[in-house]
């Protein structure tokens, strides 16, 4: 619900029937969860106010609540008040881009709110995560090291353990190579100490390392590499798939899963 988005903003109409009719297509095409954002988070993207965000978010999930009583709805925000407000309002997931290191409230308050968190990983903040995409002990290594320590923070914070949902954070505070090593070793990822058994979502769609390598410059053309990089985090071990292209990858997604996660079929 952005006017700056690096893909989609400015596209979703605050109007309730139109953004209504956007959902409809949208779980229609097999969306199982939607994912409302009023802050941009792409590199140097300018914060508006937390009051501004919540103007943004909270009519979408009313009428998103009220229309799709039974559609799972997550809010992403890196603010404790907006993902309060959000929750208080039909929310059930909080999706947190920075696993509570951008405002100290927000794993208090998620454990008091009782409800699913998806931690992601990122170093700095969208304004200077780019300069800090350097892993001396290596990408997997480090990363796994560091999302353990906000897996620890949330717990002491109160969060249930089945409550968190890991997110290895691709394109941010990541550059190519270090976005393509996590998609080859999301396995590896998965089984870093103290991540055993966490669930993972894993974000990739339409972002600008496929752009670079696909040559492609516009985001929203971008669906070809996107479900390359689907697949790939599917065979990884991913659970939750981010897209913005969402008939396209579930198809891509039902093919990923009967290939690697269904049982054999005897004959």
């Amino acid at each position: 619900m952005t006017p700056d988005s690096f893909s989609d903003g400015g596209r979703n109409s605050p109007e309730p029937d139109l953004i209504i009719s956007t959902i409809q297509s949208h779980v229609k095409a097999g969306a199982t969860i939607i994912d409302i954002g009023g802050q941009s988070t792409r590199p140097n993207a300018p914060q508006v106010t937390a009051e501004e965000e919540i103007s943004r978010v909270i009519p979408t999930i009313k009428a998103i609540r009220a229309q799709f009583p039974h559609i799972l709805i997550s809010v992403d925000t890196f603010r404790a008040i907006v993902a309060e407000e959000a929750i208080k309002n039909g929310a059930d997931i909080v999706n947190d881009i920075s696993a509570g290191q951008l405002d100290p409230e927000m794993l208090p308050t998620v454990a008091r709110l009782g409800c699913t968190y998806m931690a992601m990983h990122m170093r700095g903040n969208p304004g200077t995560m780019v300069q800090l995409a350097k892993y001396s002990q290596g990408v997997i290594q480090t990363v796994g090291k560091e999302l353990e320590a906000r897996v620890s923070a949330a717990e002491n914070a109160g969060i249930r353990r089945w409550r968190i949902i890991l997110d290895p954070g691709i394109g941010f505070a990541k550059n190519q190579s270090h976005n393509l090593e996590i998609l080859r070793r999301m396995n590896e990822l998965r089984q870093s100490p103290g991540l055993e058994g966490f669930p993972w979502l894993v974000g990739t769609s339409r972002k600008q390392f496929i752009g670079r390598i696909t040559g492609v410059q516009h985001a929203h053309e971008r669906t070809w590499g996107t479900a390359a990089a689907v697949t790939a985090a599917i065979h990884g071990g991913a659970d939750i798939i981010r897209v913005h292209d969402v008939e396209e990858m579930s198809h891509v997604t039902k093919m990923a899963d009967a290939i690697w996660r269904s049982e054999p079929v005897q004959k």
